[in-house]
């Protein structure tokens, strides 16, 4: 059950009540504006805004429309409402999604620290040949963000939020390899560092890889927009791109000639995850409300589709030559 608030003035009301037939709500006078609370299932809040959207001015300095979830609501009427939409799917307003991706378009200390900690207690896993480690490490890299953030800003048409997620995971992936080189540099002359199963895996490029990063990807949005805790989506994006990344820095250190072939496969799983998340955007269905956004989202949505699967051909040719 959503509860929504729309603030807004008195002639724009007359055109919303008639939306609001089937659902229920009550108003308030106040002064020169009306504040409308209504009360819908979750299942309806997306097609919702999308008819307040074409009615209400939300350009106005006082028009606004807020969503909450109640914790609990107790209304014979409610009930009713919420059995006769059982069969509709739910989808998470785009509003929403593109606020949850606002962490991420910028970059902090505190998201490197995070990385490169993960990064060095990845690349212990990697030395001992010890898949838990690893793991434990996935689970605290916030790798993912940038990755939604990506998809999401892409989608509905916003390049410049876009571009700077994928500058920071750009950012946040380059230091990664740099502590993990630095790491393995520093403990080179004082122990005996032996290419493991587990880092020897991690440097065979292949086009598979790809098509794995693909389906993490396309998952990863699909989870999120269905409301699936955002940690437990992420570890799947950081076992694509945490060890790769870790095992470039430590084959630049002490084997660089399987070098190229780590970062091959760092950025084949980077382009692969991008992909997918973006596939996910339009097969879900996210994207702008007003007709004259999802123009602009369109075209972007074109170029950033040819600039990714020219990179990926690239480098699908790059791993197929080094074979």
């Amino acid at each position: 059950m959503k509860k929504i608030i729309v603030t807004t003035g008195r002639d724009e009301v007359e055109r919303i009540c008639p939306l609001l037939e089937n659902t229920q709500y009550f108003a308030r006078d106040e002064n020169d504006f009306v504040i409308l609370t209504i009360f819908i299932p979750d299942e309806e809040l997306d097609e919702l805004i999308s008819k307040l959207e074409g009615e209400i001015n939300f350009r106005k300095k006082k028009n606004m429309l807020e969503v909450y979830t109640p914790d609990f609501v107790i209304s014979s009427a409610l009930k009713r409402a919420e059995k006769k939409v059982n069969t509709i799917k739910e989808k998470t307003p785009v509003e929403k999604l593109i606020d949850s991706t606002k962490p991420y378009t910028k970059l902090d200390v505190s998201k490197i620290l995070l990385t490169s900690v993960a990064g060095i207690i990845a690349l212990t896993g990697l030395f001992t040949n010890n898949v838990a480690i690893v793991i434990g490490a996935m689970l605290l890299s916030p790798l993912l963000g940038p990755i939604h953030a990506f998809a999401i800003n892409t989608a509905v048409g916003n390049p410049k939020n876009a571009l700077k997620s994928v500058l920071n995971l750009g950012v946040l992936i380059s230091m990664v390899i740099v502590f993990s080189f630095i790491t393995t540099y520093l403990i080179n002359p004082y122990a005996e560092l032996s290419i493991t199963p587990e880092i020897l895996s991690r440097m065979d490029a292949s086009f598979i890889y790809i098509l794995m990063a693909l389906l993490l990807g396309f998952a990863s949005i699909l989870a999120i927009s269905r409301g699936v805790i955002e940690s437990i989506a992420g570890v799947a994006i950081a076992a694509a791109l945490l060890p790769p990344a870790v095992v470039t820095g430590i084959s630049l250190m002490i084997y660089p000639e399987k070098a190229l072939n780590a970062i091959t496969l760092t950025l084949e799983n980077v382009l692969g995850l991008m992909s997918g998340g973006l596939f996910a955007t339009i097969v879900l269905d996210i994207g702008p409300r007003k007709y004259y956004e999802k123009k602009v989202a369109k075209r972007f949505i074109t170029r950033a589709v040819i600039i990714l699967g020219t990179l990926i051909t690239i480098l699908f040719l790059v791993s197929f030559y080094m074979k």
